[in-house]
């Protein structure tokens, strides 16, 4: 009877520590999910770097100062329409050659005669100042510039805008002479004057629409058309481009998203340097104007 219960005894007593044992060295099962909680994803957007206008300065001066540049001799300034205070300038009251930016002159001149002698005339000329501004006709420039009167009207009336003569030499109407000249400050003078001068309380804006809106447009039209594609200029900039041997101009307006609507002329001339060459330094110089950021 005893060793009958002891049996039991022992089998239950190594039943059960048999049972001990399976019971600590079974893992204990864990679910991650409920132990820990979710992560959740959070949007970190990417802050872009302000591009001030020390950074345009810096920018542009090493386009200027290339070493291949050594002998050119660089004429710039950009500024603002509605701010007295230029965003960069680079010999800006240096007389060079115009080439084709003479046609500012010739256009803006023929706008103001008509608008005082026969406004009534002004919407017909559309179609010549987008053909000598635009496409840059050089014999519809010269026919213009006969038909207002000449140099002499041309001046008087330039006058009015505020352009002295000190700071422009106008021979043709075209700018296909190279004793033409002009200063990068009086082309933006000029363009300044087109796009906001309501002068003597007089309202100029047909005028100033006609000047406009005779341009070239960036990527778009005219001699503008092949430059600035896939670009942030491309349709904001307005503007006429300036081509003789070892010369190349641009003068116009560029919208720029901190500073708005900006005049600007950047001229250059270099004997015996490539045409491309000077090109593509005149875009990098109005791409780097077109990111500018209002930074103060």
């Amino acid at each position: 009877m005893v060793t009958i219960t002891t049996m039991t005894a022992g089998t239950n007593l190594e039943s059960l520590n048999r049972a001990e044992a399976t019971v600590v060295q079974q893992p204990l099962k864990t679910n991650p999910a409920k132990s820990f909680p979710k992560s959740i994803p959070i949007y970190v957007p990417q802050i872009k770097p302000r591009f001030c206008q020390k950074n345009l300065e810096s920018a542009i001066t090493s386009i200027v100062k290339n070493p291949s540049f050594k002998s050119a001799r660089w004429g710039i300034l950009i500024k603002p329409i509605q701010e007295a205070k230029a965003l960069y300038q680079f010999n800006p009251n240096l007389s060079l050659i115009p080439a084709s930016n003479t046609k500012l002159l010739t256009t803006a001149a023929a706008l103001r005669i008509y608008g005082k002698s026969n406004p009534e005339k002004l919407v017909s000329l559309r179609p010549l100042l987008t053909a000598v501004n635009r496409y840059s006709n050089n014999s519809k420039a010269n026919s213009l510039l006969r038909r207002i009167g000449g140099q002499r009207a041309a001046r008087n009336a330039l006058d009015i805008l505020g352009l002295h003569t000190t700071g422009y030499k106008q021979v043709d109407g075209s700018g296909l002479s190279r004793a033409n000249r002009a200063k990068p400050s009086t082309l933006v003078s000029l363009l300044q004057g087109m796009y906001v001068g309501n002068l003597n309380k007089v309202n100029r804006s047909l005028e100033n629409d006609l000047f406009y809106n005779s341009l070239a447009i960036a990527g778009v039209n005219g001699t503008l058309r092949n430059r600035f594609h896939n670009t942030l200029v491309k349709g904001r900039l307005y503007g006429k481009t300036g081509t003789l041997r070892g010369v190349r101009t641009l003068s116009g307006y560029l919208e720029n998203t901190d500073y708005g609507t900006i005049a600007f002329s950047v001229m250059v001339n270099q004997p015996g340097q490539s045409g491309r060459r000077l090109i593509s330094a005149i875009d990098r110089i109005l791409l780097q104007t077109a990111r500018v950021n209002r930074c103060d």
